[in-house]
């Protein structure tokens, strides 16, 4: 069902606007001087200038190879997993009353909107205490994957039905917890969030911040079967408005943020209480699919639920991790070639941790499989084979050609896993008893076994959390060489 008669107007309105002030597109905003000082007037996807925020900021990570530890939750009585704040609550406590009644709010103008980029403690306890006083207010998040090994919030949008925010999050790391914990977690808050998947869980990576009462609005479109489930087509449907989401994938890491890369990020959050408003009346309205199934606005609200209920885990480095990079098991590679995807692979994870840098940077994985079908031997060989510029392995180039020497030299057992993968039985690969060890060699000195938790911290019994934990600044010197061996 449509509900024309407010959305025609919101539209009818939104575009009056937009002709008498003459509003800019965001896609006119490529020019936008804030990127001028990058040499580029297209969106960067990764500014390789910029000072890594972790550093700059002295945010603490721990990439140790250890299972996340969710030290704000309590555990079930068998000490086997955690104990989300949601199991005490059920679906139907958030679940709207009277909406028969309810019209849909329109929000005012962006450029008639209040708004405040918070960037210290005192804006941020202000902007508690506005959320204290709010029934519901709409979060999203911008992220970085590329320069960090577990991933990085970079930045928090928030609006009420009156204001806008933007939380600068770097400059808040160790506030963000302690003062929105306690609102994200309230059930008498209403949380819209749109495709919430990645955002739930990064709240908890970062901020130890678990949300309940959550309206997914990226849930609901598919409940009402949509055209489509993005942000920007909700946009254009329910609003009228034409995002750019270009600015998706911009290198939110960017201090100062450029007054468009602003506008977008507050087009993400503006709109959402309307739009949720919106659809729970269509939700609200729409018909049952049978007698026995829940109704459409409940199993949004379930939907939303289960969401919220996940529970980020830190990717572990295996003895079979490099099976399930992207491309190996439709590769077809011979031995030699798989020994030494899976040596570089163990290379790369073991540097990524170290130095906080995801393992594509480190190592992308187009060049990992090249190196690994080429086979070079000698450092000449492999600089060949670089189509631009890879920082870590330009540093590390004989302790590659180590790591490659050595996988050849181990290549026969990983026949049984290469007969498996050319049978299409991927599930007997990850049951070969392939272990990989590494041995580290100092110059004039005899090889020794190294775990790899011992390469990457200092303390392997220090637990990983996520937030107020030790940084991993251990890095591998130049003048060690790293030997994979393999043994069945």
């Amino acid at each position: 069902m449509r509900f024309d008669d407010p959305m025609d107007e919101f539209k009818r309105n939104r575009k009056m606007e937009e002709d008498s002030k003459k509003v800019i597109d965001v896609k006119v905003a490529e020019s936008d001087k804030g990127f001028a000082k990058f040499g580029k007037a297209e969106v960067p996807f990764h500014i390789p200038t910029l000072t890594k925020p972790q550093e700059e900021y002295k945010i603490l990570v721990d990439n140790a190879n250890n299972p996340f530890e969710h030290v704000l939750l309590e555990k079930s009585e068998d000490g086997l997993r955690f104990i989300h704040p949601l199991e005490e609550l059920s679906v139907m406590d958030f679940v709207d009353r009277n909406l028969s009644e309810m019209r849909p709010v329109k929000p005012l103008p962006l450029e008639e909107t209040p708004f405040k980029l918070v960037e210290e403690v005192k804006d941020l306890e202000d902007l508690a205490a506005a959320l204290q006083s709010v029934e519901e207010f709409a979060v999203d998040l911008e992220h970085n994957q590329y320069r960090t090994f577990q991933g990085l919030t970079c930045l928090m949008q928030i609006s009420t039905r009156t204001e806008d925010y933007i939380v600068d999050i770097f400059k808040l790391w160790d506030h963000i917890g302690p003062y929105l914990r306690e609102l994200f977690k309230d059930p008498k808050k209403k949380k819209v969030i749109h495709g919430a998947d990645r955002d739930i869980i990064w709240l908890q990576r970062d901020f130890g911040i678990y949300v309940c009462n959550l309206f997914d609005t990226g849930q609901a479109s598919r409940v009402l079967k949509l055209e489509r489930n993005s942000l920007e087509f909700l946009l254009k449907h329910y609003c009228g408005v034409a995002a750019n989401k270009e600015y998706q994938k911009a290198d939110w890491r960017i201090r100062p943020l450029p007054d468009v890369m602003k506008r977008y990020a507050r087009e993400d959050t503006h709109y959402l209480l309307y739009i949720y408003d919106v659809m729970r009346m269509e939700l609200h309205t729409m018909a049952k699919e049978d007698e026995q199934s829940d109704s459409p606005l409940v199993e949004v609200y379930k939907r939303s639920y289960d969401v919220c209920m996940q529970l980020y885990e830190k990717e572990l480095w295996t003895r079979d991790s490099y099976l399930h990079v992207y491309g190996v098991q439709t590769g077809n590679l011979n031995a030699v070639q798989l020994s030494i995807v899976a040596g570089l692979c163990e290379w790369r994870d073991r540097i990524a941790r170290a130095d906080d840098e995801s393992t594509g940077y480190v190592l992308p994985n187009k060049t990992l499989f090249d190196i690994a079908k080429e086979m070079p031997i000698v450092v000449a060989q492999l600089r060949r084979l670089l189509k631009s510029k890879l920082p870590y392995l330009e540093r590390n180039f004989d302790a590659v050609i180590s790591v490659i020497r050595r996988s050849m030299q181990n290549a026969a057992a990983f026949e049984p896993v290469v007969q498996s993968l050319k049978d299409r039985r991927p599930e007997t690969v990850v049951e070969m008893n392939i272990e990989p060890k590494i041995e580290k060699t100092d110059t004039g000195a005899s090889a020794s076994s190294l775990s790899l938790e011992k390469v990457c911290v200092d303390d392997s019994k220090k637990q990983s959390s996520g937030f107020g934990v030790l940084p991993l600044k251990r890095k591998l010197e130049s003048d060690k060489t790293v030997r994979l061996l393999y043994t069945i």
